[in-house]
């Protein structure tokens, strides 16, 4: 083996201490780079707008809370409302595009300064969706928590915005409730009127079935001579006897003058609701029905667990986070260049 061929380890720890001695020759070059980045970091990191956030959570109502929604329901025969039925609303109406264009125009915009509201609506609606969303940050282990986020500038108008798009979602649900009972009531009221219309219905083909019964049977009697009652107690003991005599083929036994009284106060009536025996029990659940409170007091859609509030810590810019990564970024720049120009400088002196 030749003497002189270096030995490859040697070769690599020449290699090591003449590169850590170029970077120690070039130590103000990388420390100018990491100041300057730093420097930059700072300047960003200080001088940016802060962004601040703040969020209020939702969730389900308490039984008691919705108590007013079912009063006389039951008793109007109606299905009664579950803590389910109207957190479901309020969900719908949470997370809902419309509710959010309602807030996009009549808060989000008007707020805006006059150089960002003359921009295009789209692109004003994708950074609307930014600043405000609608989530359940533990959909798995509970899924009827909601939070509702808001990112802004101004600390007062975030918590401002979440707590009036809560509201809102609130109001929203409450309006659909009133629309719901309203339509159920409506639709269980017209049923009822129809059972009334029919039984009304009914009632007057049974007095005109009536008066023409008693008119055959006022023809045989007068025919037979029967003007008095024909009735022998032994004859018509039982119920079968009786309702012949009464309404069936043996009417006329009842005599001309009876039957032409009654026929006189049938063909005069002009109202036959007395004479209805379900009449009156549909009519007053009719009026029950129509009394019951359809927008009623004390009552809540959501149970508020935590309203939002001014936040007073920046989101963003994360300042230590920046001036970290502002050194480290300017210290590895500062190597790489160095190392570059060391390596031109190693390429030179071996062509000269």
């Amino acid at each position: 083996m030749n003497s002189n061929t270096p030995m490859p380890a040697a070769a690599d720890e020449i290699d090591l201490v003449e590169l850590f001695q170029s970077l120690w020759q070039q130590k103000l070059l990388i420390i100018a780079f990491t100041v300057a980045a730093t420097l930059a970091a700072a300047a960003f990191a200080f001088l940016s707008t802060p962004v601040y956030e703040t969020k209020a959570g939702v969730l389900p109502p308490r039984l008691s809370d919705i108590a007013s929604y079912n009063l006389g329901r039951r008793e109007a025969k109606l299905e009664e409302f579950k803590v389910a039925d109207v957190y479901g609303v309020f969900k719908t109406n949470l997370l809902s595009d419309s509710l959010k264009r309602s807030f996009f125009r009549e808060t989000y915009l008007p707020a805006l300064p006059a150089d960002k509201a003359d921009r295009a609506q789209d692109k004003l609606w994708k950074e609307f969706n930014k600043t405000l969303t609608v989530k359940a940050p533990d959909i798995k282990n509970n899924p009827d928590f909601y939070e509702v986020m808001v990112t802004h500038e101004s600390p007062e108008q975030a918590a401002e915005w979440v707590n009036t798009y809560v509201a809102m979602a609130a109001k929203k649900t409450e309006e659909d409730m009133q629309d719901n009972v309203l339509t159920e009531i409506a639709a269980k009221a017209q049923v009822l009127e129809r059972h009334i219309d029919a039984a009304r219905i009914t009632a007057q083909k049974r007095r005109e079935d009536r008066i023409a019964r008693l008119r055959e049977a006022l023809v045989v009697a007068e025919a037979v001579g029967f003007d008095a009652p024909q009735v022998v107690a032994g004859k018509t003991s039982s119920d079968g006897d009786l309702a012949q005599f009464i309404d069936g083929n043996l009417m006329y036994m009842r005599g001309a003058k009876a039957m032409r009284a009654e026929l006189a106060v049938l063909e005069k009536r002009e109202n036959d609701d007395p004479f209805i025996a379900e009449l009156r029990g549909i009519e007053n659940q009719l009026d029950f029905l129509k009394k019951i409170d359809v927008n009623p007091d004390n009552v809540s859609v959501f149970t508020l667990d935590s309203a939002a509030e001014v936040p007073e810590t920046p989101v963003k810019p994360k300042k230590a986070i920046i001036l970290v990564l502002g050194i480290i970024l300017g210290g590895m720049l500062g190597v790489f260049v160095a190392l570059v120009r060391g390596m031109l400088r190693k390429r030179n002196v071996q062509i000269g």
